[in-house]
């Protein structure tokens, strides 16, 4: 009689993400693309999605990924048949190939599929950038990739090479739409020309909102979206004479006449509102509006920041004090050096006077001594000291002009919708955490910058399916009125569920098989309930998906197309 085999196989989260390339076509399009000409017995686009399912799972490096896969196609009772396939070395030689493949013909159509299945709305875009660190040497780098080098390291990490990467994501769901890979020592000013046109070219449309922090805010980069039909906003720098001469005329008292914009609850006192004022009566010497906003909370941040620097500064002075005319503080010129350094940026309020004391000492002359008959000189002897205060009318000036900030745009929007678009901004920071945090993508475990390039493409993949899921999700509790899903830890609720909930809540999910001989007679999933079933309703993923998995789900060949 042949035994009968109990195997349990993960499931978690996957079921859901393969559920999402699929819609997007992501197999077919690997196929188009990336053709098996070599005859491998798996097709680089299965390779592709199996990479794209684990950096959004569990973003393990190369060499780790076949033993990530194990718990999935082939369960812990079982050798590693199907998942000892998923080596290092054949994960690489598919990044070689996604490497040669035209990878912006790719991101234009997951893009294209991801507006058409989702519904995104593309009228406002916003962009930023961020770096990717490398701790390696990458002495030798090919000349036709991205090139890993020394630059402004944004992780506050100087010793290490990078790469830039921008990211452009819908104001609808925060979704990324296309991305660029820079070399690491490139610039932010000089990257948005060649981004806002790769975006005209892709939208097939120049009158999109395009919004960018104030690296934007170059007279190259206004006039060139300006005189091709395009709208922007964004952040006029603190360096410029408009926003000096505007914080001037605040500080000396000149009343400006600010109009109520909007307020919303503060994001972390519940008993507090967050106020927004405009005023939108200057321009740019080039002729763009400029609508100065004031903040309520910025105000409360500004104020609480400068004494914070201001008490660090007295402490350190107070330090500094008792190391005067010893070692590398004797003279004048070391003392300022090290008050100016304690003082950087808020030297006005606290001014700081160099006190010199001068004595004068007999000194004997020659060996030996001293006796009735030696001879003294005068020596003068300088000492150092120094002195400071608080100028509260200086802070006083400075508090006339917390809060406020300037916008810079080319639209004729109300005032209040020119900043309602910009404060969507910080979403952006919150998808370059995830890619950083939740999706692990540093440090990068690659030798060769031409699959560090390619891995990029899967990350950004990965990112879009995150955003997807977290827009999704969010959109339908909202339109079916559930004001809050109990999926966090010890069974708490969150009112805006993230991708790192999500896949928490899901983590207990497993596909039970019974095997007869070669045979599978029974398949049965454990650990779903109805909240898993409420989630999968809300995120828009048929049950079907956990209810009719079969062994070998994980295979996209054997998927039928959405």
């Amino acid at each position: 009689m042949t035994k009968l085999d109990p195997i349990i196989k993960k499931l978690d989260i996957l079921p859901i993400v393969q559920h999402y390339i699929s819609e997007l076509g992501l197999y077919e399009l690997f196929e188009e693309h990336i053709p098996n000409t070599n005859g491998c017995d798996i097709n680089p686009s299965q390779v592709l999605c199996v990479m794209i399912m684990n950096i959004v799972a569990a973003a393990k490096p190369l060499y780790k990924v076949d033993d990530w896969l194990l718990d999935y196609v082939d369960g812990q009772s079982e050798q590693d048949d199907n998942s000892g396939k998923y080596n290092d070395d054949r994960l690489g030689r598919t990044l070689d190939k996604l490497f040669e493949a035209d990878r912006n013909v790719l991101m234009s159509k997951a893009a294209v599929a991801a507006i058409k299945v989702h519904e995104l709305q593309t009228e406002r875009i916003h962009n930023d950038s961020t770096t990717v660190s490398f701790a390696g040497a990458y002495s030798s780098q090919n000349s036709d990739a991205v090139k890993i080098t020394y630059g402004h390291n944004k992780d506050h990490r100087p010793d290490y090479k990078q790469i830039v990467f921008g990211l452009n994501i819908t104001e609808d769901g925060h979704v990324p739409l296309t991305y660029q890979l820079f070399d690491g020592n490139q610039a932010d000013v000089t990257t948005h020309i060649p981004n806002w046109n790769g975006l005209r070219e892709f939208l097939e449309k120049e009158d999109f909102v395009y919004v960018a922090d104030s690296k934007l805010c170059s007279v190259d980069n206004l006039h060139h979206i300006d005189v091709n039909e395009g709208t922007f906003i964004t952040l006029v720098p603190k360096n410029r004479n408009e926003t000096k001469d505007f914080y001037d005329r605040l500080r000396q008292g000149e009343e400006i006449y600010w109009e109520e914009a909007y307020s919303h609850q503060h994001s972390r006192k519940k008993d507090k509102l967050v106020k927004y004022s405009t005023y939108d009566e200057a321009t740019t010497w080039e002729g763009y509006r400029i609508v100065w906003v004031h903040s309520s909370s910025k105000d409360a941040r500004d104020g609480n920041s400068r004494i914070c620097r201001i008490k660090k500064a007295e402490k350190e002075l107070e330090e500094l004090s008792g190391k005067l005319n010893k070692y590398q503080l004797k003279s004048w010129e070391q003392i300022d050096k090290a008050i100016n350094s304690t003082c950087k940026g808020i030297g006005e309020f606290l001014p700081v006077e160099i006190i010199e004391n001068k004595t004068v000492e007999q000194i004997k002359v020659g060996p030996g001594r001293p006796g009735p008959n030696s001879i003294y000189k005068e020596k003068e002897c300088i000492s150092y000291a120094v002195k400071w205060y608080r100028d509260e009318e200086a802070i006083e000036r400075a508090e006339a002009s917390d809060g406020v900030f300037p916008l810079v745009t080319n639209s004729s929007l109300p005032a209040v919708e020119v900043l309602k678009i910009y404060k969507k901004q910080p979403f952006l920071e919150k998808r370059f955490y995830a890619k950083k945090t939740i999706l692990e993508v540093a440090p990068v475990f690659l030798e060769k910058n031409e699959r560090v390039e390619a891995m990029m493409f899967l990350y950004f993949i990965a990112l879009m399916i995150v955003s997807l899921i977290e827009r999704n999700i969010r959109a339908e509790m909202e339109g079916q009125k559930v004001e809050s899903l109990r999926i966090l830890p010890s069974g708490m609720k969150t009112k805006t569920p993230t991708f790192a909930n999500i896949r928490y809540f899901f983590r207990s999910l497993y596909l039970g098989l019974i095997k007869k001989g070669d045979k599978v007679i029974r398949t049965t999933v454990k650990g779903i309930t109805e909240k898993h079933v409420l989630v999968l309703r809300l995120l828009k993923v048929p049950r079907y998906v956990y209810d009719n998995l079969k062994d070998g789900w994980w295979n996209f060949a054997h998927q039928q197309p959405l």
